[in-house]
């Protein structure tokens, strides 16, 4: 593994049984013999790590997003080797939750659809007794994200909506902060359609939602002519013509959604199949999430009403 902080490099060689480090991927690169570059690095470095691996033609599987905007990240996509396979790490859809509602769609189990509604809510922003916002002692580097709650969470939730529905426009996106503590967004209301018939779809995400524990958890409703397909966490029920009610064990859920991202990867690499969340395919994800920036107005306002700093 490679980590350019010593530290933090020693404590993840010995937790997991890692024989060699490097203070820098290039040294990595120069002297290990590896056939794959796992890029779990924060998204500003995400571009050049990409090229820094297929330049020497090595499989490449990178966390989303590829880049930190859509302009980069096409930049990117166009510029690199194609036969040098690249598949972005997006687990979000590879949930079980998620693929037993992919099944029940296909299935044609909810009929025409009317409608759909994802909200991701916690009181994570929100100081505890002692003053500490739990979102941030899990998470600190949110402070100092500038385009933190749409390009840092939702995007997983955009990219699952994608994998379920189809291709989706971006009708109207309203963001604003919570406190001034953050530079970026914790609050949003995303508005849109799909592509093939208008299909209304919205979402929203609220770090600061009082009621709400501070770990929030997707809550999407697809209702459908036939059925109300209802996930809450990791509950998903089914009332109408095919009944069901199951309770997904977390860890499981939660762990397995990368254990199969990562197998698709390996089972991709082996038998020459296409990716699902291939670059080509999170672009288009990228694409939403840029959109959503577009409709933010010159100057961000917090939920008190009171102008925050310009925004990212």
């Amino acid at each position: 593994m490679a980590d350019p902080d010593a530290g933090r490099r020693a404590e993840r060689m010995r937790d997991h049984g890692i024989a060699a480090g490097f203070e820098s991927v290039e040294a990595m690169l120069e002297q290990a013999d590896i056939d794959i570059l796992d890029v779990a690095a924060p998204r500003e470095v995400h571009a050049n790590l990409v090229r820094l691996a297929n330049a020497r033609g090595l499989a490449v599987l990178c966390q989303k997003p590829l880049a930190t905007n859509l302009d980069e990240a096409r930049s990117l996509v166009a510029q690199v080797d194609p036969a040098a396979p690249l598949m972005v790490h997006d687990n979000w859809r590879f949930r079980a939750t998620y693929r037993t509602i992919r099944s029940w769609l296909d299935d044609g189990v909810a009929g025409a659809l009317r409608r759909v509604e994802l909200h991701y809510l916690s009181s994570g922003m929100i100081p505890d007794a002692n003053g500490a916002r739990p979102a941030l002692v899990r998470q600190p580097n949110f402070v100092e994200i500038e385009r933190l709650l749409v390009m840092e969470v939702l995007i997983h939730q955009l990219d699952t909506l994608r994998f379920l529905l189809g291709d989706l426009e971006l009708i109207d996106a309203r963001l604003a902060r919570s406190s001034d503590v953050i530079v970026g967004e914790d609050i949003a209301t995303l508005t849109l359609r799909r592509s093939i018939d208008g299909l209304p779809v919205e979402v929203v995400g609220n770090l600061a939602t009082h009621g709400e524990p501070p770990q929030a958890r997707d809550q999407l409703r697809i209702y459908g002519a036939d059925a109300t397909i209802d996930l809450d966490g990791f509950r998903l029920r089914c009332a109408g013509a095919r009944a069901h009610d199951e309770a997904f064990d977390p860890d499981r859920t939660y762990q397995g959604s990368y254990d199969s991202a990562i197998g698709h990867f390996l089972d991709g690499l082996e038998q020459g199949t296409p990716f699902e969340t291939a670059p080509d395919d999170n672009l288009r994800t990228l694409a939403l999430v840029e959109a959503a920036y577009g409709f933010t107005p010159p100057r961000m306002r917090y939920a008190g009403g009171e102008e925050n700093r310009s925004r990212p």
